[in-house]
């Protein structure tokens, strides 16, 4: 399963919970992907995108 996306090779960031008695657990920070269908190479490809990558542009939808 991929947690990282195609276009900028965003990925799951390492942090922790931290409680109100200051306790401290890691956790882990996923980017917010989506599928869609994009034009690869003139031909229509599933790729998991960045909602960033999709709000600037950088993937042109396959209709």
């Amino acid at each position: 399963m991929a947690f990282s996306c195609e276009i900028c090779g965003k990925k799951r960031l390492v942090g922790n919970n931290v409680s109100h008695a200051n306790n401290r657990t890691k956790r882990v920070f996923r980017p917010n992907l989506r599928t869609v269908r994009a034009l690869i190479k003139g031909a229509a490809k599933k790729i998991k995108v960045c909602t960033r990558c999709l709000r600037s542009g950088f993937v042109q939808k396959a209709v």
